[in-house]
């Protein structure tokens, strides 16, 4: 069988919101993981799929798999980072692709092989989600209505009904931002920040209360990048985390569980964060739990000599039929929407980007809307 796409880490949450949603749309997928069991309810409710054990350390596998799959079009939603390996079979296989999102020196990897890409005729994207990818697109939107911006802040805030812990994504991305350098741009120069020592409440006006702080994301990166030449200066990126799931994932840091130390455990060798990720992709979600997240960012700059401000949000919700997903459909839904974009030619130049440099914002976020995700300018509803 040949398929339209390839999606990589389909075993693992946001794999299976954008294989889902691909599915949904009507399209074929092959399904590529490690736990072929955590997708058996997709292969048995849909029959344009089939499953491909993939282990993206292996690229000469991953290319081979690939070429036989018959797609020309591959979404890499791998646990941990390997955008760049993906990208590499992708590119010895002659296929489009697309990713989350990496840490800054590997996009910065991913980005230097524009020429590569370009004279080869394919596409890649990196940072297709939430934050980076919708927040990126709605930069892309308000920069059209400045002449010079001076300040970027962009972040996400998320609650839930119930306040009972439930991995909002990726754990080992969480314990990342709690714990890495958040590398913040100050006039025009990077600086580093502990992200636990700016933590200060905040109250989002979708959401509610929440823990904020800095971290660190590639859009501090690919925003300066695209829009330098328009006098950006600062960029700062937030994560906000309600109360009750901040006190969750600070004292899993303080009992060590996200140690990437190896230790002896009976005779096994294990790292603490791996078991905690395994551990965690069991836990279930409570009866009736629903969640909402806020994609935001600020821009400061001038038009016409004077000083303007704009503020864009995304927000979205719990889906019905969704729910074992919660509001993580605005990390995975987006990347499936921009995956058809490449596959139906809506997005033509070739190369290696972020999502600011080409994808169109207004019918991306008219598919947002499809999915009842509401993008706003300045408090007004704009899909």
């Amino acid at each position: 069988m040949s398929f339209d796409f390839v999606v990589f880490g389909a075993t693992g949450l946001q794999g299976k919101i954008v294989s889902k949603d691909l599915l949904e749309n009507g399209y074929s997928v092959l399904l590529c993981g490690r736990d072929k069991s955590r997708v058996e309810h997709l292969l048995k409710k849909y029959k344009k799929t089939d499953f491909e054990y993939v282990d993206l350390r292996n690229i000469n596998h991953a290319t081979k798999v690939l070429k036989n799959s018959g797609a020309n079009v591959s979404i890499t939603c791998a646990e941990e980072d390997w955008d760049l390996n993906a990208l590499k079979a992708c590119i010895r296989a002659n296929v489009h692709s697309l990713d989350l999102g990496s840490e800054i020196p590997m996009t910065i990897q991913q980005l230097n092989m524009h020429s590569l890409l370009a004279k080869k005729g394919l596409i890649h994207i990196t940072g297709c989600g939430s934050v980076p990818g919708i927040g990126n697109v709605m930069l892309n939107y308000a920069s059209n209505k400045f002449d010079t911006i001076d300040t970027i802040e962009v972040g996400y805030a998320w609650n839930s009904n119930l306040k009972k812990f439930v991995v909002p994504f990726s754990i080992q991305t969480i314990l990342s931002e709690f714990t890495a350098p958040a590398t913040d741009v100050i006039k025009r120069k990077v600086v580093k920040i502990v992200p636990l020592t700016t933590v200060t409440e905040n109250h989002d006006k979708f959401v509610g209360d929440e823990i904020e702080f800095h971290v660190r994301h590639p859009e501090t990166y690919t925003f300066y990048k695209y829009f330098k030449n328009k006098g950006l200066k600062n960029i700062k990126f937030y994560a906000e985390f309600p109360p009750h799931s901040f006190e969750k994932v600070k004292a899993m840091l303080d009992l060590g569980l996200g140690s990437k130390k190896e230790i002896n455990f009976k005779g096994m060798k294990i790292k603490p964060v791996e078991f905690l990720t395994e551990v965690l992709k069991y836990l279930p979600y409570p009866k009736g739990y629903e969640e909402k997240e806020d994609l935001w960012i600020k821009v400061y700059g001038k038009k016409n000599g004077k000083k303007k401000v704009s503020e864009m949000n995304c927000v979205a919700p719990t889906l019905k039929g969704w729910e074992d997903a919660g509001c993580n459909i605005d990390t995975g839904m987006p990347a499936s929407i921009m995956a058809q974009m490449i596959k139906n030619d809506v997005i033509k130049e070739k190369g290696s980007f972020a999502p600011e440099a080409v994808i169109p914002p207004e019918p991306f976020f008219k598919e947002l809307r499809k999915r009842k995700m509401k993008v706003y300018e300045n408090g007004k509803l704009i899909n």
